[in-house]
């Protein structure tokens, strides 16, 4: 079966989540367990994703407990899918002092890169117990890369001198 992943996939959400994460270890949280300030789409936190195969449909799951379906934002240009939006602390948290505090409220973004040549209208997407199922169908294909040959020109020589 051929390698369909890109690893370069949320590479920038990994690395604003890693930021915020550093900052909230040297300066802590604000009162209450939450944090000092507002989360924007930059510092937006990314929810747990699923992306697998379903025959040829490609099929896309993003875990959003506790977020109103009316809150969530899905979008998909130049090849890319965008699942935003917002999670809202629970009625009566506003009086609640938390002790522990891991769920994540306020901004979320996900961003995915769909496979080339993928047409909007292959794509439909279904909310469910808080489960956001994007589905791609036909989205799944054969890998397009060509294996390149590489020739070894070095007859036998070193071509690194090590050190010690």
């Amino acid at each position: 079966m051929p390698d369909r992943r890109n690893p370069f996939e949320g590479v920038t959400d990994f690395f604003s989540e890693l930021a915020r994460m550093r900052s909230v270890g040297l300066h802590g949280r604000g009162e209450h367990g939450g944090e000092a300030t507002e989360r924007t789409h930059a510092s937006a936190w990314v929810p747990a994703t699923d992306i697998l195969a379903v025959g040829n449909d490609l099929v896309v799951r993003v875990e959003l407990a506790g977020v109103d379906p009316d809150d969530i934002d899905l979008r998909f240009n130049h090849g890319v899918l965008t699942v935003s939006g917002t999670r809202r602390p629970g009625a009566g948290d506003g009086d609640a002092e938390f002790y522990i505090r891991e769920r994540f409220y306020g901004e979320f973004r996900r961003v995915i890169t769909l496979p080339d040549g993928t047409d909007p209208d292959q794509i439909t997407a279904e909310f469910d117990d808080g489960l956001v199922q994007v589905t791609v169908t036909d989205g799944v294909s054969p890998s397009g890369s060509t294996k390149i040959s590489l020739t070894d020109q070095s007859e036998g020589k070193i071509s690194r001198t090590l050190t010690g």
